[in-house]
């Protein structure tokens, strides 16, 4: 979920109010009670996703809001900045000069909610058990350059790395490295339903219906000690089965504040002077979107035809028309505002053009039309993903070396069923784990890639991605991490289409909702609370 040249600035995760509208509010966002906030997200058990809250299993931005909310990490990320600080931990760093070995100090007399001692045996225990559970379809990529880890006392941890790895602090300021309560969990098992039981600022209550959590509570946890200071003692999370209605409850004062996922004519009437009641904030996001591609099917194993829909799409129509200038066109992995960025794929095809595509096409003897499904989550990033794959569908049909046809799949399917291959070309968005170049090209090669995907680059994975990694100075490491991006654009095994903005909605009484999300675009609530 990333790219960039530009690096973003230490302040980059401060929201820019885009209207403070004048108007009283009523009822949630009058009163002294939770903090609410609306989402369209859905948690729910499945057979493919047992544990929507375990942190072995969960990797996507939804879950990690809960769970880093619940969950302490050693490190997190700050209020802003990239740098991660001291959570669980009092101190962390690299004991050597080839950033093989990291080491924490715990702070002293740390606690879970339930009242368990958390120990650097409760660390030890969290990160291996994740290790051995192995889930699919979860962070394991963030965690399997773990070679041992020690404890010399209850409050040292140190952990020996296979391989360098400058980004070590960042994996682990993620729910990746949540720290589990030993006694409460299995170490081999994942933990079904969603019951929490962590250290972090917040304590969780669920009411859930067939399957699906339908109301979350967030109560301050009196046993945290960490680097988060809570600026409001409750707050809630309501879950709408569509934008409008969630638009619709904010504007009414039932909630106070909506993050995911607004649509572009949204975010337009919240502009504008009429909404009484409620301020739009703006930051520029991380978030990107792309299509990614089974390399081994044989619709789009040759990679001609990746690279004559490279060459056909249009990406500034897509995010001008279908999403109102709500986010940007994107020419590579690494979005802009990530140190390292550059437009690759702009460099190696230009403007759209049908005869470069058939140029393409025809070089390597494959006939056109050439026919194709594209297939996307309809539940997942939004009520405007099924428009904008439609006007994909256009541009590619207009251009009449394909046939395509598109298909929605709700995500509790989609997302096992593109882990296993079965759909030749889909669309993914990820946010980041971390602000780092590292996290928009790592995630996507190697065995433990997160999509799945059987395209390998022996450059990518072998060369550029360690030699990355040795260095702690990042700028440059995005040098070589550009290579990537290049050979990327070259054998199209994903391809970018746009980086998202982000946008936090809040009545006018809510403090704090400039600083809601951070530089990975993770919702931080412990900053919000209720003003005159």
């Amino acid at each position: 979920m990333n790219r960039k040249t530009l690096a973003l600035p230490a302040v980059a995760a401060l929201l820019v109010p885009v209207l403070a509208a004048c108007g009283g509010s009523d009822g949630a966002g009058k009163g002294k009670g939770a903090i609410v906030i609306g989402t369209t997200d859905r948690f729910e058990e499945t057979t493919d996703a047992p544990a929507p809250f375990d942190p072995a299993a969960a990797y996507d931005i939804s879950v990690w809001n809960v769970l880093h909310s619940t969950f302490q990490t050693l490190m997190r990320l700050p209020r802003s900045g990239a740098q991660p600080v001291g959570d669980a931990a009092e101190k962390c760093w690299f004991a050597d000069r080839k950033n093989e070995q990291f080491r924490c100090t715990l702070r002293s007399g740390l606690k879970f909610a339930n009242g368990h001692a958390l120990t650097s045996e409760d660390v030890k225990f969290s990160f291996e058990r994740a290790l051995a559970i192995n889930f699919e379809n979860g962070p394991i990529s963030l965690l399997s350059n773990i070679d041992r880890i020690e404890t010399p006392s209850e409050t040292e941890v140190v952990f020996s790395l296979k391989t360098p790895d400058a980004t070590f602090p960042q994996k682990i300021a993620t729910p990746a490295g949540a720290i589990v309560d030993s006694e409460s969990y299995s170490k081999k098992e994942l933990t079904n339903g969603f019951k929490v039981a962590g250290s972090g600022p917040y304590t969780l209550k669920t009411e859930e219906k067939d399957g699906r959590v339908t109301k979350a509570v967030f109560e301050k946890n009196p046993n945290y000690q960490g680097s988060v200071d809570p600026q409001n003692s409750k707050f809630e999370m309501r879950f709408f089965d569509d934008s409008k209605s969630m638009e619709k409850a904010l504007k009414d004062g039932d909630i106070d504040l909506v993050n995911r996922s607004l649509s572009p004519e949204q975010l337009g009437r919240l502009r504008t002077a009429d909404t009484k009641g409620v301020k739009l904030l703006e930051t520029p996001g991380q978030e990107i979107s792309f299509l990614a591609f089974n390399t081994e099917d044989a619709t789009v194993k040759n990679k001609a035809v990746r690279q004559a829909m490279a060459q056909l799409i249009d990406r500034q129509a897509l995010a001008r028309d279908d999403y109102e200038r709500t986010n940007d066109a994107l020419y590579s992995l690494v979005p802009t505002g990530i140190t390292g960025h550059q437009n690759s794929f702009s460099n190696k095809y230009g403007d759209p053009s049908v005869e470069k595509a058939r140029t393409l096409l025809k070089g390597a003897g494959i006939t056109s039309p050439v026919p194709l499904t594209l297939t996307y989550t309809s539940d997942h990033y939004g009520e405007v993903t099924a428009k904008a794959f439609k006007t994909l569908q256009k541009q590619l049909n207009d251009s009449q070396l394909f046939t395509v046809k598109v298909e929605g799949v709700k995500w509790a399917d989609f997302r096992p069923e593109a882990a296993r291959g079965k759909y030749a070309v889909y669309g993914m968005g990820w946010f980041p784990d971390f602000p780092d170049p590292d996290n928009y090209v790592a995630p996507f090669f190697g065995k433990d890639n997160f999509l799945r995907s059987p395209y390998q680059n022996t450059k990518i994975t072998n060369q550029l991605i360690p030699d990355s990694r040795e260095t702690p100075q990042r700028e440059s490491a995005a040098k070589l991490l550009q290579q990537a991006q290049d050979i990327v654009a070259d054998e199209v095994p994903v391809l970018p289409l746009w980086q998202g903005k982000q946008y936090v909605a809040a009545r006018e009484n809510i403090t704090g909702a400039e600083w809601a999300l951070n530089l990975a675009s993770e919702l931080q609530p412990w900053e919000l609370a209720r003003g005159v």
